[in-house]
């Protein structure tokens, strides 16, 4: 976890890393908790979120991306 103070005067926390959760839990309303959680808290996000499935990046049209720790 990395923290930065913005131009803004905001406190700024880079997070990396993936949430495992229950099969049944979709993409969409993982954000939606996810989102709520954030903005609940007066907070912002910047940034996104992808799904990943045996170890790869779902990319849009549904076909594997890369692999999703190869940074």
């Amino acid at each position: 976890m990395k923290e930065a103070v913005g131009q803004d005067g905001a406190r700024k926390i880079y997070i990396q890393g993936a949430v495992e959760v229950s099969l049944d839990l979709t993409k969409d309303k993982f954000w939606n908790i996810f989102i709520g959680f954030i903005e609940g808290n007066n907070w912002l996000f910047d940034g996104k979120i992808r799904e990943i499935i045996d170890g790869h990046y779902i990319n849009e049209d549904g076909t594997k991306g890369r692999h999703a720790f190869d940074d």
